[in-house]
């Protein structure tokens, strides 16, 4: 995989859970988990923007590219 999810580590440095941040950005616990694993196959700016202004981050902080070697 050559992007990488940091959420969970935003979320421990926010101090936030992931069913806090779930019930704030109105999106289901299931589908943030899917979000924080990996497995998700996209992700809605929306989403991504809620997300952000809810951790006081920038998608960087969220999202990495990491070259597969």
């Amino acid at each position: 995989m050559a992007i990488v999810v940091n959420l969970d580590v935003m979320l421990a440095k926010r101090k936030m859970r992931s069913l806090e941040l779930s019930a704030k950005i109105g999106i289901t616990p299931a589908n943030l988990s899917i979000l924080k694993s990996g497995k998700a196959k996209a992700i809605r700016f929306s989403t991504l923007e809620a997300i952000c202004k809810e951790l006081d981050c920038q998608p960087a902080d969220i999202l990495e590219y990491v070259v597969n070697k």
